[in-house]
């Protein structure tokens, strides 16, 4: 199926591993360009590689995005590919750690991480976007915006605020060919998922192993989704075919949530 995209540039936060990386070589295949954001640059290097290898182009631009002078940074950069008709933003959660535990700066701190990055790169890219009559936002949270998960206080906040944002954005920027939409994974293969259950494991005592089996009992579908997966149903959502769809948080979990709507 051909999604329409070829030639067009995209953004990618958090391109380095899991998910982003994931989406990031999707892209490529699709003959879109990439624009590979993430702190890591030799994790970066070798995406560049990779997708240059079969025939694609990709730049890697190397930052934080929880410093706003980078994220101009970042958008400066992109201008040298001219417009950017795709933005994915995918960004690491932060700690675990149950609210009662938390203050005021924690909350900032996330933030500063998962939510005005977004809202700089958005204000950056949107004018572009309207000009060529084409933009395709998509922003990777997690499924803890339909069902906070225990013990992510910072994530569950700061994911729905996301979603709330770019819910209000969708209604804006429709008339200009521009969709918006979350993508809510479950309980996926990555190092952030990893990390997680390492907390938990901690917390109960037990290992890693037992912990992410344990999980994986609780799925319907018998197992943690792979990057892979959670890819495939970006690419769609970032194509030309979406074009109806827009405002949408769609959840990709293996029937794990429990949630109507």
């Amino acid at each position: 199926m051909d999604l329409g995209i070829k030639g067009k540039t995209a953004l990618v936060t958090g391109a380095s591993q899991g998910i982003g990386r994931a989406i990031a070589l999707g892209l490529a295949q699709e003959g879109a360009r990439v624009l590979a954001v993430a702190r890591n640059a030799e994790k970066l290097e070798q995406l560049v590689a990779e997708i240059e290898a079969m025939g694609g182009e990709a730049r890697a631009i190397p930052a934080d995005l929880s410093r706003g002078e980078e994220v101009e940074g970042i958008l400066a950069q992109a201008q040298g590919f001219g417009t950017v008709e795709i933005l994915l933003a995918n960004t690491g959660g932060p700690r675990p750690s149950p609210a009662q535990e938390l203050g005021a700066m924690d909350f900032r701190q996330a933030a500063d991480g998962l939510l005005y990055p977004l809202i700089r790169l958005v204000g950056g890219l949107l004018p572009g976007m309207k000009a060529q009559g084409f933009g395709r936002i998509l922003a990777v949270t997690s499924l803890a915006v339909k069902e906070p998960i225990e013990n992510l206080a910072l994530s569950n906040t700061l994911r729905a605020a996301v979603t709330g944002y770019l819910k209000t954005l969708s209604r804006e920027v429709a008339r200009h060919g521009i969709t918006v939409n979350t993508l809510a994974p479950g309980y996926t293969l990555t190092e952030r998922v990893t990390e997680v259950f390492e907390y938990r494991a901690k917390q109960q005592g037990g290992s890693l192993e037992a912990a992410l089996q344990q999980q994986a009992q609780q799925i319907p579908a018998g197992r943690l989704g792979r990057p892979q997966e959670i890819a495939d149903v970006a690419l769609f959502l970032l194509s030309s075919r979406a074009s109806y769809l827009t405002g949408q948080t769609l959840v990709v979990d293996g029937g794990f949530t429990r949630a109507l709507l």
